[in-house]
């Protein structure tokens, strides 16, 4: 029996942070209670686009203005048991990675959930048709 590479499982190296990992292994952690699954996106975009049940949610930026969330270590430290593997998910990921970061900074262990909730962007400039947990058939709703 050949072994997978780490990629192969869902799981590939990052810089700053324990990892990146697809929706579906971050799926598969979750609900094994192996990780916590941290929602960084915007309370607009939550109640506009759609949000996965059950999540833990503390904004790595607000809205309007999208500045910093000056209270998120505290929140989030708050919020996450200590040993607890942290899935990081925001749109598209790139807010996610970078809280990813800032979690490994406080000593957790942190990943980043690969295409957020919504994907990429396809050659229309949409999201939800290239990747992302929605599209992936993942626990979501909307409303």
């Amino acid at each position: 029996m050949a072994l997978m590479s780490k990629e192969e499982s869902g799981l590939r190296a990052a810089e700053g942070y324990a990892g990146d990992v697809t929706p579906v292994l971050a799926y598969t952690w979750w609900q094994s209670e192996d990780a916590v699954l941290v929602d960084v996106r915007t309370d607009a975009e939550r109640e506009w686009v759609g949000f996965i049940p059950d999540t833990l949610h503390v904004h790595w930026k607000q809205w309007p203005g999208m500045e910093l969330n000056a209270d998120f270590d505290a929140e989030l430290l708050a919020a996450v048991a200590q040993g607890k593997k942290v899935l990081f998910i925001c749109r598209s990921g790139i807010r996610s990675a970078a809280a990813a970061r800032r979690a490994t900074e406080l000593g957790l262990e942190a990943y980043n959930v690969l295409e957020g909730f919504e994907g990429d962007l396809d050659a229309q400039s949409h999201r939800g048709t290239l990747g992302g947990w929605r599209m992936r058939g993942l626990p979501w709703q909307q409303g």
